[in-house]
């Protein structure tokens, strides 16, 4: 039986509600902004059940109206958002910019939508099942297309017992930390509305301030004449899409385990985790002893930069840290201690000078990331259960789960989040259908992991 269909029943485009002299300006892309032009938008979203007072007619048209007034309130703190795209060509001398225009553009998108299913029938079945991907807007979108439609879109979706608010945003001006901080202000709007408060100023505003490596910038010329030479539209193959749980007590084991191998006690939680999916991923996919493979971690640069940037920098300052490539053979033969142990090492070697190094050879030859450099053999762990993600309500109570879109999503591709209850951590896998159902039946991962509750 085929699932039912988003239904969309009506669109609208949300400015600031109101404008500075700041935000007439061009809002210009770092390095780090200008590679990310052929990867997807960021599509996460948070699923609610339906509160009691959800029986009154006006329930929703009152919700909606709420959620578009907070949303032009969070928007003059984040005015890049309301904008376009915009390329600059010259020939003589070559030019080829692309920057946002925040003063030409008719805002930020806002969708209402219908979906004729339950909460369980979207977390019940044991894939995330695919109507999930047409809860957001910018389905298999690129940055790119940033010049033709909004950079960001609030898809706010209704089901038979529940409301789903899916939120894509233009990964060309940030990173997770950038688009939970505007996920969370938003919130953060909406519930002071609710409690008929005025806020004066937002807790954690966003640092707009370009930030370009010494002697360049704010202009960074391409080095292209056409978005054909960069823009690579990859199709992911079939892949199984699981959530697993890991509770803080599970956690808790890997980590002492872990430090336990190496008589140390400074392996992170994360870097346990990591290494877990790691070795039990290499195993699932039967790889021969001597096939290289590498795990990689998505680091946040903003502290690791001399000067530091400041915590709330709104960009990409993220890098994907990576270990040492290591036979697969040897990585199943050590324990969870050696490959955390690397895992820990490829992070503490994530200095300032590295990423100088990086952008001063990116600066010399700029590239522009797509799909096709995610190396088939490895394990790439994005996102970060650090984010507040269920700090995010909408007068409906603490959302049940987190789910994302179609975006960004390959096999070996593992996100993290936090988890719904305290110290938790939920996994987001992505694996080819035969590899998925040997990371199943594997003793090791298991043990550690569970089915999410949504209790």
């Amino acid at each position: 039986m085929e699932s039912p269909n988003v239904k969309h029943i009506s669109e609208c485009f949300i400015q600031p509600h109101n404008a500075s002299k700041e935000s007439k300006k061009r809002f210009y892309l770092t390095p780090t902004d200008l590679a990310m032009l052929s990867e997807h938008y960021i599509q996460k979203g948070l699923l609610f059940t339906k509160p009691p007072k959800a029986n009154n007619p006006n329930f929703l048209d009152t919700l909606l109206a709420k959620l578009k007034y907070s949303l032009s309130l969070a928007l003059v703190h984040f005015y890049p958002l309301a904008g376009r795209l915009v390329t600059k060509k010259e020939q003589d001398p070559h030019l080829y910019l692309v920057y946002v225009d925040c003063s030409n553009s008719p805002g930020a998108k806002f969708i209402h939508a219908s979906l004729d299913m339950s909460i369980s029938d979207i977390l019940s079945p044991t894939d995330v099942p695919l109507v999930v991907q047409s809860l957001f807007d910018h389905d298999r979108a690129v940055n790119h297309d940033g010049h033709t439609t909004s950079l960001l879109t609030a898809q706010v979706t209704e089901l038979v017992d529940g409301v789903f608010i899916g939120l894509s945003m233009n990964h060309c001006l940030g990173d997770g930390t950038s688009y939970w901080n505007f996920f969370n202000t938003w919130s953060a709007i909406f519930q002071a509305q609710e409690n008929n408060v005025t806020l004066s100023k937002i807790s954690n505003p966003p640092v707009l301030d370009r930030w370009f490596p010494e002697g360049h910038g704010p202009i960074i010329s391409l080095p292209f004449t056409d978005p054909s030479e960069f823009i690579d539209r990859v199709e992911a193959p079939k892949l199984r899409e699981r959530m697993f749980h890991f509770s803080a007590e599970s956690l808790a084991k890997l980590k002492a385990m872990a430090n336990s191998e190496n008589e140390t006690s400074n392996i992170s939680t994360f870097q346990a985790l990591s290494a877990l999916l790691w070795r039990t991923i290499t195993r699932a996919r039967l790889l021969p002893p001597d096939q290289e493979t590498s795990c990689r971690l998505a680091a946040n640069n903003r502290a690791r930069l001399d000067p530091p940037l400041p915590p709330n920098y709104f960009g990409n300052a993220i890098y994907p840290v990576k270990s040492e490539l290591i036979n697969a053979g040897e990585l199943l033969d050590h324990g969870l201690g050696w490959a955390a142990w690397k895992l820990h090492q490829a992070v503490v070697n994530l200095n300032d000078q590295v990423l100088k190094r990086y952008l001063d050879y990116w600066l010399k030859s700029p590239t522009v990331f797509t799909m096709r450099y995610f190396d088939p053999f490895s394990v790439m762990m994005g996102s970060s259960p650090r984010f507040d993600m269920y700090k995010n309500e909408f007068g409906m109570g603490k959302a049940v789960a987190l789910r994302s879109g179609y975006a960004n999503k390959f096999s070996g591709k593992v996100s993290s989040f936090q988890g719904r209850e305290a110290g938790s951590i939920d996994l987001e896998v992505c694996l080819l259908p035969e590899v998925m159902r040997a990371l199943e039946s594997d003793d090791e991962f298991m043990e550690a992991a569970s089915v999410p509750s949504h209790e």
